[in-house]
């Protein structure tokens, strides 16, 4: 296992005069510009007194100088602890709080939302899109800022080169890359713990079923944030590393602003959520296939290959016409659009991961996969289905192998719950496995459900807050398409005690759908919630039978 700082610093100056890193319809950063970048913040870290090991937390939209001051961070030896910039200010505070972050780098919204005062332990708050300072607690950080171009001038005096790039290597290949949260909510929060080995596993999994289809200078859009496992690695550590140009999309990224970011890049690679990819096929092909003309040309059996021919290249069109396949991950893929796209013959694949595995656990190349599977274990990775006949009856889908993080930050209960003492990491997801190692995702028994970003979503968060609301005995969320949406069982006794009719429970629920979407994410926040005149259906644990109500 080559040392995954070595390779970041090969990338650097194997492509030094090549495009690297650009906000679109913004600024664009060529390699050896991001290597400088790299080296003032380097030395800002050391002057600042910033260790090997100490904890950066960075927080904001995806953009050109997020990617540097997170490559910065692992270069330097510090740990990274990225923060999903939907998060509330409460969260990002426990999460900064928790992972005893030194510094944190913020967009300019999230600047405005945090409390310094609520995180009591960081030495300084960093501006992402310039690099100054919002905050220092130390004089070490304040004359670190204010005197770096001197620094960099003292420690560079005539010119900074390629043959200067050189970076801190891991020390062993378990050593802790980053920590990632898969929530924010201080009574829920999970840091994931991922080593060196498993960003490597990751980008050596990349190279070999990508390595060949995509080369240095190709172009590719990160869409979803890098603050997830899923984009982090493949939108943007590999292409990264294998000399790709990355285009980021700093604003929200609407259907819209994707379809013309397709049209306008032409992305080599896609990777993407499924609602991503509905979302364009539903509003911008379908349509075109509802025509009468059409809908007779597909009738038409000779014809019929000729139109499906003609439409596949339309719907490749919609997503730019130069990419080699559409990755699809992160949820399940809504079989009608799966079932059309497979009938066209649609270069797409659907893969399977988590944020525990940084995150790949299974895949297959487009042209070698089969419909509603989500492929196969990938290299330096095993799979097993914990099932006496993992064929036919569904079982937990276990995964082992250089990928599997090293635990949850200062969490060792759930560490030992999650990993079992030979190494499987238990995924809570229910599968089989076909005779030819292609897994079929049957239903998730954990209960986590994903935002239209790829954002995770753990309901028993919004219900432990809507279940301390007034006139609410218990509840449940559920998502139906794209809305979160808020079952509620109201406490009949106390209404009747306080003389209340069914229209007064009515309006304090829709009270509380406003109270509680106040302290939501955008993400998280119920789009309605829907009263039940009988207590939910429970298990002998008294858990609500969640499966009944989906």
């Amino acid at each position: 296992m080559t040392s995954f700082n070595e390779i970041i610093e090969k990338s650097i100056i194997d492509n030094w005069d090549l495009d690297a890193l650009t906000d679109y319809k913004g600024i664009t950063l060529q390699y050896h510009d991001v290597a400088r970048k790299i080296e003032k913040l380097h030395i800002m870290f050391e002057n600042s007194g910033v260790e090997r090991g100490d904890k950066i937390a960075l927080c904001g939209r995806n953009s050109a100088h997020w990617a540097v001051a997170f490559i910065a961070t692992l270069t330097y030896g510090a740990v990274a602890v990225p923060i999903l910039h939907e998060f509330t200010p409460e969260q990002i505070h426990n999460i900064v709080n928790h992972s005893e972050a030194k510094i944190l780098f913020v967009g300019d919204i999230v600047s405005t939302q945090v409390d310094a005062t609520k995180m009591p332990s960081l030495e300084g708050i960093i501006n992402i899109p310039d690099y100054s300072l919002a905050l220092s607690r130390t004089d070490k950080l304040t004359y670190a800022r204010e005197h770096l171009n001197e620094l960099y001038g003292r420690k560079f005096p005539k010119y900074f080169r390629r043959e200067h790039v050189h970076y801190y290597h891991e020390q062993r290949a378990d050593e802790l890359a980053l920590i990632n949260y898969t929530s924010g909510t201080t009574g829920f929060s999970k840091g994931v713990m991922i080593p060196y080995r498993a960003l490597w596993g990751n980008y050596d999994f990349a190279v070999h079923v990508l390595g060949k289809a995509i080369h240095h200078g190709d172009r590719v859009i990160s869409i979803l944030p890098m603050a997830h496992m899923y984009g982090m690695a493949f939108e943007f550590i590999f292409e990264f590393l294998h000399g790709c140009h990355i285009y980021y999309l700093t604003r929200i990224p609407s259907p819209a602003i994707i379809a013309q970011a397709f049209s306008d890049v032409r992305p080599q690679i896609i990777i993407a959520v499924p609602l991503v990819i509905e979302k364009i096929i539903r509003k911008k092909v379908f349509p075109k296939l509802q025509t009468g003309t059409v809908r007779l040309l597909r009738n038409l059996p000779i014809i019929n290959k000729k139109v499906e021919e003609k439409i596949c290249e339309q719907v490749k069109q919609a997503f730019g016409g130069r990419f080699y396949e559409v990755i699809i991950g992160g949820a399940a893929f809504n079989q009608e659009v799966e079932q059309f796209l497979h009938r066209i013959n649609f270069p797409y694949t659907v893969g399977y991961g988590t944020t525990e595995c940084a995150p790949i656990i299974c895949y297959s190349d487009y042209q070698s996969f089969v419909p509603g599977s989500c492929g196969r274990a990938v290299i330096h990775m095993e799979v097993k289905i914990d099932s006496p006949d993992p064929v036919n009856v569904p079982g937990e889908i276990l995964a082992r192998g250089t990928n599997v993080m090293l635990g949850y930050y200062k969490n060792e209960e759930a560490t030992r719950q999650t990993i079992d003492n030979e190494g499987w990491y238990h995924t809570g997801d229910l599968g089989t496995m076909d005779a030819y190692g292609n897994v079929f995702i049957k239903g998730r028994s954990k209960n986590m459900l994903l935002g239209p970003s790829g954002q995770n979503i753990y309901p028993e968060e919004i219900e432990d807050k809507l279940n301390s609301m007034p006139l609410v005995v218990e509840s449940m969320v559920v998502q139906r398409d794209t809305k979160l949406v808020g079952l509620v069982y109201p406490d009949y006794e106390e209404a009747k005690n306080q003389g209340l009719a069914q229209s007064d429970i009515e309006a304090q629920m829709q009270q509380n759908l406003q109270d509680l979407n106040l302290v939501q994410p955008a993400y998280c926040k119920l789009a309605a919630i829907e009263i039940q005149d009988k207590e939910f259906e429970k298990t002998p644990k008294k858990s609500i039978k969640r499966y009944m109500y989906k």
